[in-house]
């Protein structure tokens, strides 16, 4: 009698001399595995050849932990309607757009958020990702700056972009989120030491942020607070790129 998985397969055809039925499922698994590599391999191909296509163009890379906003600050700048999703992994793949800003054009990508240690077979997948933010020549790193542990996920973020060697570039820390950013106030009477969960928004600019060595901004992407500052700030960083790299070429008037 035939099992039901071999049923499913359409007969017992698939299974060779002697094979049991679990040597025939890890057969199959092994041949998929082999064609999904095969076509990852075909993938970061074309990614080669479009980023040699790219020519004259500055190239930002939205980076971050995981479900702090990067797609939908993507949606907001570049007007376009990428999925975005409070999810894990939300995005998988490398999203690419032309975004105009005045009178100057770059390319802006969106990437699969970061998390602590990833699983090392899950880095081949994203290799097209990563290698987009190799390439790029800004990052915009983006925060959650409602998550407690929002400093731990930078130092994740900054980590990861040193194991992939590309921990020298420019970068500009969006802290987003601030509409849902809270705080618990001290009384007066209360002479315990603070902390960071009883500085307000304003404080915690004045905090090590204000020292940091790279440009921030603070916004909420849902609430669109502050997006202009952002556009602003953005579009200086990469004229100042683009007049380097091609002097007073290829701008729009």
């Amino acid at each position: 009698m035939w099992t039901h998985l071999e049923r499913q397969r359409g007969g017992i055809g698939l299974r060779g001399p002697g094979e049991t039925e679990i040597e025939t499922d890890r057969r199959i698994i092994r041949t998929k595995i082999a064609s999904l590599k095969n076509h990852l391999q075909k993938i970061d191909k074309q990614m080669i050849t479009q980023r040699k296509n790219r020519k004259k163009l500055v190239r930002v890379s939205l980076v971050g932990y995981t479900n702090v906003g990067k797609s939908t600050i993507m949606n907001l700048i570049s007007k376009s309607d990428i999925f975005a999703e409070n999810k894990l992994f939300a995005t998988l793949d490398t999203t690419i757009r032309k975004v105009v800003i005045g009178n100057l054009p770059f390319l802006l990508s969106d990437t699969v958020g970061f998390i602590r240690k990833l699983p090392h077979h899950l880095v081949e997948s994203f290799k097209s990702t990563l290698d987009e933010v190799r390439e790029a020549d800004l990052l915009l790193h983006v925060v959650d700056i409602s998550h407690n542990g929002f400093e731990e996920q930078i130092d994740v973020v900054n980590e990861t972009l040193m194991d992939i060697d590309a921990s020298d570039k420019p970068v500009l820390i969006v802290f987003n989120k601030i509409d849902a950013y809270a705080y618990i106030e001290k009384d007066d009477d209360d002479l315990t030491p603070r902390t960071k969960q009883n500085l307000n928004l304003k404080e915690l600019k004045n905090s090590w942020m204000a020292k940091n060595n790279s440009p921030c901004i603070f916004i909420s992407a849902l609430q669109k607070q502050n997006l202009e500052e952002l556009q602003r700030m953005l579009y200086g960083m990469v004229k100042d790129i683009h007049i380097r790299r091609y002097p007073y070429d290829n701008f729009l008037y």
